[in-house]
């Protein structure tokens, strides 16, 4: 696990109450409180990638508006092509079904599918960095011959994006 992934998990795990680090000790209801905090985790987590993609996100529009100030037209399609794949990976990491689900809930995820969705989210985590580089380099690249390569990378970035939280779900739902 990543550094910010595992802080995360101390977090939760450390704010237990002490009615609820007492009832621990009851045979059943520690696994419960267990998923609970798993869920709370997996939320903590996702909301903390949402933020960060978030972020990335509106720089891209900074640059659309600068782009379109300028007048570089024919960067718009390519630029919001990159916008639009990012705002749905945001918006499909903020509405995911929790990484550990309830004791009745309909998908109920175990332990070590759950550990592979961490990973998934610490890959998740790491990709913000490319994804921000790949929009450093096209704001290095405005005005330049290289400016249409660096767009056509942010694009393919950000549609890897898609490709992870798609392959994340499925460790969800595989039977």
């Amino acid at each position: 696990m990543s550094d910010e992934v595992e802080q995360i998990v101390r977090k939760v795990t450390g704010d237990l109450d002490p009615f609820k680090k007492i009832l621990s000790y009851v045979p059943g209801f520690k696994g419960y409180i267990d998923r609970q905090a798993r869920r709370d985790q997996d939320k903590i987590l996702r909301d903390r990638i949402a933020s960060l993609f978030e972020e990335l996100w509106q720089r891209i529009s900074t640059i659309q508006r600068d782009v379109i100030s300028q007048g570089d037209l024919h960067l718009v399609d390519d630029l919001e092509s990159a916008a639009i794949k990012l705002r749905t990976f945001i918006d499909r990491i903020r509405r995911a079904p929790r990484g550990y689900t309830g004791l009745f809930d309909a998908v109920n995820i175990q332990s070590d599918e759950l550990a592979r969705i961490y990973q998934y989210d610490a890959t998740l985590l790491a990709l913000s960095d490319e994804v921000s580089r790949a929009i450093d380099n096209v704001e290095a690249s405005l005005g330049s011959d290289g400016i249409l390569a660096a767009v056509r990378h942010l694009r393919t970035i950000a549609q890897q994006c898609l490709d992870l939280y798609e392959r994340r779900a499925k460790v969800i739902f595989e039977e």
